[in-house]
Order: C-alpha cells, then sequence, then structure tokens
C-alpha cells in the first residue's frame, strides 16, 4: 500500500503556496503586457489565460504542492467565485443577453445531450474491444464511478457528489474517476483556450454571424467607459463591500434553504435543490443582476468587474494546481474510455454549431456551462472579453439546475450497456 501514498510535497504552507500562484500570475501578467518582441511573439500563440491555468498545474505535478491538502481552491471557490459573480453581474445589461437568441440556450443544451450520451456511448465503444476497462460488479462496476463524472460533467462538484450517493461506487473507483473528470475536462479547456485566439476563423468555418456577441461587447464597453473614473479608495472599499456583502448573503441564505429543501423536499435533490454551493452560486448571481437595475451599477466605473476577475484568476490558477499531468499514466483505460466521452460530447456540439451557424462563443461557453460551471464558464467568456464573463455566469447557473437530473438519466444508460 505504502507506493501508493503520495510523497510529501516540497511546500504545504498555504500562504506560501498561494504567494507562489501570485507570483506566477503577476509574471503571465507582467509578460503579457510588455513591448519586449519576443514576449509579444510569444503571446501571439499561447493565450495568457492558458498560461494562468497551466503553470500551477506544475507545482501540482512535479510534487511542489499537494492539491488535495490545500484548502486554496476551498477559499477561492466558496470565497472569491461568489464575490466575482456579483461584480461581474453587477455590470450587465439583460436585455442585449436575451437578444443573443435561442442559438446559444440550443448549444447549451446540446453540450449537456452529448455528456448524457457520450457515457453509455464510450462504455458500448470500449466494451467492442476490452470489455474489462467498463466492466466491474457491485461498487467497482465502473459505470457507477463514471455517474460522478456526468454529474460533474453536466453541473458541477454537488452533482458529482449526488451521484456518489446515488450509485455508490467504491471509494477507490470513486477517486480514480475524480482523475479521470480534472485531467480529461481541464485538457478540453486547453483546446477550447487555444481556439479563442483562433474564434474568428473558426466562426468563418461555421458560416457563423457573431454580431450579437459584438453588439453586447460594445455596449458593456461603452457603458464601462461612459461611467469611468479614476478609483478612490472609498471606491475600491465599496466594491469590495459589496461584493462580500452578496457572498455573505449567499452562504447565510444558502444554509437555511439547501437544508430546508433536503429535509421537506428529498425529491428535489436530483435537481440539486438541496446543495449549498448551488444556493450559494444562484443568490450570488441574483444579488449582482438586481443591482444592475440600479444606481449601484456605476461602481463598474470604478473597475467592479476588474476586481472580479482578478478574482477570477486566482480561481484558475487553484483549478489548474489541481491538475497533475502523471496521473494520466495510473490509469490508462479509464482516461481512454474519458477521452471518447469528451470527443463525443466535443463532436456533437461541433455537429450542431455547423448546422445552426452558431458562433465558437457559445460552443466554448456552453460547453464549459456543463463541464466546468460557475467556475470556468466565466473564465472561458472573459477570454474572448472581460465583459462577456456575466453570460457564463448565467449559463453555468442553467447547468448546476440540470445536472443531477442529466447525470441520473446518463447513469441509467450506461448501467443498462455496461458488459
Amino acid at each position: 500500500m505504502e507506493e501508493h501514498e503520495p510523497q510529501a510535497a516540497l511546500i504545504t504552507n498555504d500562504a506560501v503556496i498561494f504567494g507562489l500562484l501570485m507570483i506566477i500570475l503577476a509574471f503571465i501578467f507582467k509578460t503579457s503586457s510588455s513591448k519586449n518582441p519576443l514576449w509579444r511573439k510569444f503571446y501571439t500563440y499561447v493565450p495568457m489565460l492558458l498560461l494562468c491555468y497551466f503553470v500551477p498545474s506544475l507545482l501540482n505535478t512535479l510534487g511542489i504542492v499537494h492539491e488535495p491538502d490545500s484548502q486554496i481552491y476551498f477559499i477561492a471557490s466558496r470565497y472569491l467565485l461568489p464575490a466575482s459573480l456579483v461584480l461581474l453581474t453587477l455590470n450587465i445589461d439583460l436585455k442585449e443577453f436575451v437578444r443573443l437568441g435561442p442559438k446559444s440556450i440550443i448549444i447549451f443544451l446540446t453540450a449537456t445531450i452529448g455528456v448524457i450520451l457520450g457515457g453509455p456511448l464510450s462504455i458500448l465503444i470500449v466494451s467492442s474491444f476490452l470489455p474489462d476497462i467498463v466492466g466491474g460488479v457491485g461498487p467497482e462496476a465502473v459505470w457507477r464511478g463514471m455517474t460522478t463524472i456526468a454529474g460533474t460533467w453536466i453541473g458541477g462538484g454537488a452533482n458529482q457528489a449526488a451521484m456518489y450517493e446515488i450509485f455508490q461506487p467504491s471509494d477507490k473507483l470513486y477517486s480514480a474517476m475524480v482523475t479521470v473528470d480534472i485531467v480529461i475536462a481541464e485538457t478540453w479547456m486547453f483546446f477550447i483556450l487555444l481556439g479563442v485566439g483562433k474564434s474568428d476563423k473558426i466562426d468563418r468555418f461555421f458560416k457563423a454571424d457573431a454580431s450579437s456577441i459584438s453588439v453586447l461587447q460594445k455596449k458593456m464597453e461603452d457603458y464601462s467607459l461612459a461611467i469611468a473614473r479614476i478609483a478612490s479608495l472609498s471606491d475600491l472599499v465599496v466594491i469590495l463591500g459589496v461584493a462580500f456583502a452578496g457572498t455573505a448573503l449567499g452562504h447565510y441564505l444558502a444554509g437555511f434553504i439547501a437544508p430546508y429543501i433536503g429535509e421537506h423536499y428529498p425529491k428535489l435533490s436530483r435537481l440539486s435543490l438541496d446543495s449549498s454551493f448551488f444556493w450559494l452560486v444562484v443568490i450570488a448571481t441574483t444579488f449582482g443582476l438586481v443591482l444592475s437595475f440600479t444606481k449601484w451599477r456605476k461602481l463598474e466605473g470604478a473597475g467592479a468587474s476588474k476586481i472580479g476577475s482578478v478574482f477570477i484568476y486566482i480561481l484558475v490558477a487553484t483549478i489548474g494546481m489541481k491538475m497533475d499531468i502523471k496521473e494520466v499514466m495510473e490509469n490508462p483505460g479509464l482516461f481512454m474510455v474519458g477521452g471518447i466521452w469528451m470527443s463525443i460530447h466535443v463532436g456533437l456540439l461541433f455537429i450542431v454549431a455547423k448546422i445552426i451557424k452558431a458562433p465558437f462563443f457559445f460552443i466554448a461557453v456552453g460547453s464549459k456551462a456543463n463541464i466546468g460551471g460557475a467556475a470556468s464558464a466565466p473564465v472561458v467568456a472573459a477570454a474572448f472579453h472581460p465583459s462577456l464573463a456575466p453570460v457564463g455566469v448565467l449559463l453555468a447557473v442553467f447547468g448546476y439546475a440540470l445536472g443531477t437530473y442529466g447525470a441520473y438519466i446518463c447513469g441509467l444508460l450506461m448501467q443498462a450497456v455496461a458488459p
């Protein structure tokens, strides 16, 4: 047993780890804005956001840190994420969001269906030539573990936990599936971020009209410029006060709502309505949306979304730190299943996008609203332009609502086709 235990990490102090992450982010941002021709050429081919995600993963891969022992991701996802959701939605124009049209919802639902169908199809494909990889009985049945991936790939961590409770895979199998989830999902994130820089070419391939996205982006940019001012200390404190007031309200209400639903309406757990994290995201987003109709929206002029973006980039670094590239070699068969599953999800997205002529922005954000939820969708949307981050936030909320229901259907289908 001892040989499977992870070696002690070089750095275990979270304060030091956080300092390292901030140094990495500072270096990337500094070099990406450099006028040095070498750096400018480098960032022409390598997206800055991709480095913010990939470089921290090396800390985990090289054994400098051991992410499961760190609380930084928990803090970033529970405190900084809801705060960023408040600040990013503060500036959204809901009327313009609606004018994006039905294509965004069609692509989002296609992404969900791709996960639901991809699970059983990947089992069928692999069982045709390597049935042992997707076999097993009882708690060790691979399909049971795959239901937890379906949960997180349609919604998020709360949906994943729900599938764990419903289908009860063994702890060993669950641990392996968590690794498959992270590596495969973040590999797809890698390709999405590469695609952001080539989105114009991809849109031409799809013959897609991205004008509605450009209009939304321009209106939000124009509004920000119209109210822009040099932020005073008072402005910055008020912005942080609003952000963490929304975060506090989210935690406070979620602490009542989730247990109440879990106790009195247990059947609603399939919609993740008994999840505190689900309600935290929904309440923080709603708080920001409500403020977007009031004078508090003018805080955007002092840089509200910029501070929200700082929180998001910190979250990105902590997500990156969760990935260990070496783990791909631990269960190569399961990674093959996960890779086929993700390929089906992506393939269906591209087919539907080609048919309805949807822009790559909808593909990227619609996919990550499922696969990554609120932690990834606004990040991907912001990679196109910071003012588009709220689009990712709103779609991610739908993902949490559908996650457990969709994953449950996927689980039943996988059980039906498992060898």
